[in-house]
């Protein structure tokens, strides 16, 4: 599970804890992460998707692997085309995108040997709708489910599963951290609305990855029943 510091990627830990999987919990926050390990009797690693080096560091320390959840990734920013900061596009694709190529890539020898692998990839509504001021980060998840979607095929007849979530608004630190640590702005996000939980998100990984082997859930989008989409809001 990387990103599981937090949000969905701690939620989603819990969860497959409870279910009998033992969990290792891949995230830069070690310190974090070792309570959460703790709880759920699993292992934690630390992890940094966009250092190569860490990732090496990572795969030595697992030895085999059933399930992985690709979880890691974010948003930084919000501007039009003409102002986006380099750096936080930079910062977006080298987390969503080749952040996920490196962990899959790495960990797909291991998930094939297992007989019965599963490569569940959290990406986005924006991995399929784009909106004014958000080209960074839907460019990046487009990005990063088209990896996804082509593992699908190149895999095909080997012995692993691949699913993509793609949630809708979910209330976790992900606003907090796209806008700086701006609190109120990112609260402001889901005002008037009640949107997903990670543990709604957690729910529907688990669900994935305990269907019967043959069951292969491609895809499955997720929004809170006051969102339509990424632009169409109700709210009070």
């Amino acid at each position: 599970m990387t990103g599981a510091s937090a949000g969905i990627g701690e939620a989603t830990a819990r969860k497959l804890a409870a279910e009998g999987f033992h969990v290792v919990l891949a995230a830069r926050r070690l310190d974090r992460l070792q309570g959460i390990a703790d709880d759920v009797q699993g292992t934690a690693v630390e992890l940094d998707v966009t250092d190569a080096d860490s990732v090496a560091a990572f795969l030595e320390r697992v030895p085999e692997v059933d399930v992985l959840v690709n979880n890691a990734g974010g948003a930084r920013g919000m501007a039009p085309v003409a102002e986006y900061d380099e750096d936080d596009y930079r910062w977006m694709w080298e987390t969503n995108v080749l952040g996920t190529l490196r962990v899959t890539k790495g960990l797909l020898p291991k998930l094939i040997a297992s007989g019965d692998g599963h490569v569940v990839t959290v990406t986005s509504i924006a991995a399929f709708e784009v909106y004014d001021n958000g080209s960074g980060y839907t460019s990046a998840k487009h990005a990063q489910a088209a990896l996804h979607r082509s593992l699908r095929g190149e895999l095909l007849g080997q012995p692993v599963r691949f699913t993509e979530i793609l949630p809708g608004m979910v209330e976790t630190d992900f606003s907090l951290l796209r806008f700086g640590g701006d609190a109120e702005r990112a609260a402001g996000v889901y005002k008037g609305m009640t949107p997903l939980t990670a543990d709604d998100v957690a729910d529907v990984i688990s669900f994935a990855v305990t269907r019967p082997s043959h069951v292969n859930l491609d895809q499955i989008v997720l929004r809170p029943r006051d969102q339509a989409s990424a632009t169409r809001v109700s709210r009070t």
